[in-house]
């Protein structure tokens, strides 16, 4: 019996809708075969690792590098986009609207927009959703839930195990790069809010996570995805609040201890004496190289000034150190900021308290994770039909 399994997630360099949206328009009433004209024409100047090409102004490489139609399809879609769509980045796209037919050739092969394609510029929501569920978006949305907020690492693993799953990817690269391009595609619609390289679940992915069916079917999905959120946001602020609330040197031991979940070596709690001077010092291996680190922590709600950290850089010699870092449960003043990274000054980390709660989750330090298991019905396995059984059936 032949394999009839449907795969999904089948778009490399998925694009964002806003980029899909604008070529939609530009493109309808192009020939396809010019399209992918300028598409391969730009590919085959594409450099080496020797030589890299520099497309990042496309106003001069456009005259530069490209003849004829090639060159006035270029300058057409980076003028009709307002120079929002770079012509040497559309590939991703342009294989995006031809799976899912938004533009379709004509008997002459003149691009024409679909119903399909109409309904994705009107933001019809049938059809945004069954291209998400095409792409896996509506999956990649629910296990972020579980783990909001989260790191790319974080969803890898379970990302990876429904690629293996439900397409045809089944390499480690391409799991990261499908995983990446999908992540950015949510966050520019609001699905997800990103800070730095920290993603978050928003209150809209938490109702577009769950599965289209019968009310019966999605309450049950949407209350335990926005329950996990809740109870997870809940725990955060709690921690957040007991961080706030310990003893100083206890909170340089919790520094102690995640520093050692992250890889460091040696390290020592110096004093116990509360916030003055350097409180933790700690060796990292950087390659072949054995760095050491001097680290002062801070345990209150306000801002660090400049003083602190100037404080810090002069003990660095003291302790045979070359770099140091300030942990604190508040902020940095912005004058502390611009010298952390002062030039020809030893280099000092800053890390506020919201980059203290992301770390102690991630390591797990002073938390603990509990994975929970939801069991889904496999719709695809009910949906294919076993010739065998359809035979005895009409027999």
């Amino acid at each position: 019996m032949p394999d009839t399994k449907h795969f999904i997630v089948r778009t490399p360099l998925f694009p964002l809708y806003s980029e899909v949206r604008l070529l939609v328009q530009i493109l309808d009433g192009i020939s396809k075969d010019a399209v992918w004209g300028m598409i391969k024409a730009l590919f085959d100047q594409a450099g080496t690792p020797q030589s890299n090409v520099d497309w990042s102004q496309p106003n001069e490489w456009i005259e530069q590098r490209l003849q004829g139609a090639n060159r006035e399809l270029a300058k057409k879609i980076w003028a009709d986009s307002a120079g929002t769509v770079n012509p040497r980045h559309i590939y991703g796209s342009y294989l995006f609207i031809n799976t899912f037919a938004l533009l379709v050739p004509d008997a002459q092969g003149i691009y024409k927009r679909s119903l399909d394609g109409a309904a994705f510029l009107d933001d019809k929501a049938p059809v945004l959703r069954k291209l998400d569920e095409e792409e896996g978006l509506p999956q990649l949305l629910s296990i972020l839930a579980a783990h909001s907020p989260a790191k790319r690492g974080d969803l890898l693993d379970e990302w990876s195990e429904f690629l293996l799953e439900n397409s045809n990817y089944g390499t480690v690269s391409t799991f990261k790069d499908t995983l990446r391009r999908r992540l950015l595609n949510l966050v520019e619609r609001g699905y997800v809010a990103r800070e730095g390289n920290t993603y978050t679940i928003t209150d809209k992915g938490i109702r577009y996570a769950a599965p289209v069916g019968p009310e019966e079917v999605q309450r049950p999905h949407l209350a335990v995805l926005g329950a996990i959120k809740n109870y997870n946001d809940a725990q955060t602020k709690e921690l957040r609040e007991r961080l706030e609330k310990m003893n100083p040197y206890r909170f340089e031991m919790l520094i102690k201890d995640l520093l050692e979940a992250m890889d460091y070596e040696d390290v020592v709690v110096t004093k116990q004496s509360g916030d003055k001077g350097v409180d933790v010092v700690a060796s990292f291996q950087f390659g072949i190289t054995q760095i050491k680190e001097v680290v002062q922590v801070k345990r209150h709600k306000g801002n660090i000034t400049r003083p602190v950290l100037d404080q810090l850089r002069g003990a660095l010699p003291y302790h045979g150190a070359i770099r140091g870092t300030i942990i604190t449960t508040g902020g940095f003043a912005q004058g502390c900021k611009d010298a952390a990274l002062f030039p020809g000054a030893a280099p000092i980390t800053l890390i506020d308290g919201d980059k203290v709660i992301e770390l102690l989750l991630k390591h797990g330090v002073a938390v603990k994770k509990k994975p929970q298991t939801l069991i889904e019905i496999d719709e695809s396995y009910f949906a294919s039909d076993d010739p065998e059984t359809q035979i005895q059936e009409e027999q």
